[in-house]
């Protein structure tokens, strides 16, 4: 049954299926020093700049994990949304293996504004409080909203008027470029952001994120960083092969065109049903909306999707690179039956 639970559910593409296979054909060097692993980083820094550190590793609390740990001392606080992945998601996978405190910042459609982080940058130099250290932002938001290059700028600014980084959680970042028409050094690296987490599990591969880092200060301890945090794969041209095929040919963008595609025809035929509430913006590969009452546990029957906030029965859809119009279609018909 095919579910709009999370882009987590969909498969693997075929062709990055055919990539796994290949480097599966011989035998190469482990840890890295693999001719795939180095073709693939060569690739990030088309994307990214020559001198931009590339490291993959397992999965997206990994990379978050890894990246935050290259911006903090255990004294520090990471400033990021209440709805964030690393504040809701990963257990306290931050807090346990970093030592540092997350303080949470109530979100507007997902988003955290320069004025709702100031409010959070206090007491610096007190022995007493955790110093602020890092801005983490999602993109695209957990509310699958995406922030606009000049709103990650404006939080680069105050994360440097206060000696702080910004990091971007970027497991759907492909989603986000489509969206903004953009190449990803646009939104990251010349909006300001120091390290970025890049996905790839919710655009076609199997698993692999990478942890990608604009600054050659904080590079200087990021293998060593991998390894203590259990991220470092020892046949990792599995990671890289599949980068390397996303990255190419443009598959990261071919996917991620499709998934968010499919998101806006669920909207339009949500919108056109009464009693259905679209509650966000509907920027990338999700809908969130409200249900009429009593439709949502027979809808979960046909295709499976979270309930988002169980007070209001506002509902997540996630649209993956493999969804098929009719699959969108017959969910909208079934939904209109049972609102007859």
């Amino acid at each position: 049954m095919k579910a709009f639970a999370s882009d987590n559910y969909s498969g693997v593409h075929p062709e990055v299926i055919d990539a796994l296979l290949k480097a599966n054909a011989e035998h190469m060097g482990s840890y890295g020093n693999d001719a795939i692993t180095a073709r693939t980083k060569k690739l990030f820094q088309k994307f990214f700049g020559e001198d931009a550190e590339v490291l993959f590793v397992y999965n997206g609390t990994g990379a978050n994990v890894v990246s935050l740990s290259l911006l903090t001392k255990s004294f520090n606080s990471i400033i990021c949304s209440d709805l964030a992945h690393i504040n809701v998601d990963e257990s306290t996978a931050p807090e346990r293996l970093l030592g540092c405190k997350l303080v949470d910042v109530p979100s507007i459609h997902g988003k955290i504004t320069p004025e709702l982080v100031e409010q959070k940058i206090i007491r610096v130099g007190d022995q007493h409080h955790p110093q602020p250290k890092v801005i983490s932002i999602s993109q695209t938001t957990e509310y699958a909203t995406v922030y606009s290059v000049d709103e990650i700028k404006a939080l680069s600014v105050v994360a440097k008027k206060h000696n702080m980084y910004l990091h971007m959680d970027g497991s759907r970042i492909s989603n986000a470029a489509v969206s903004l028409g953009k190449e990803f050094r646009a939104f990251t690296r010349d909006a300001g952001v120091d390290v970025l987490s890049f996905g790839g599990t919710k655009n076609g591969m199997m698993f692999g994120e990478a942890v990608v880092i604009f600054n050659a200060e904080l590079a200087k301890d990021a293998y060593y960083l991998r390894k203590q945090g259990m991220q470092l794969h020892s046949k990792m041209r599995f990671i890289s092969a599949q980068f390397e095929c996303l990255l190419s040919n443009d598959l990261w963008k071919r996917n991620a065109t499709h998934s968010n595609a499919m998101a806006k025809r669920l909207e339009q035929g949500l919108r056109g049903i009464p009693n259905v509430k679209i509650t966000q913006s509907v920027d990338a590969n999700g809908v969130f909306a409200i249900l009429p009452h009593g439709t949502t546990e027979v809808l979960q029957q046909e295709m499976f999707f979270y309930v988002w906030n169980e007070q209001t029965n506002e509902v997540r859809l996630m649209c993956s690179f493999d969804t098929k119009e009719e699959e969108i279609d017959r969910f909208v018909a079934k939904l209109k039956e049972l609102t007859r």
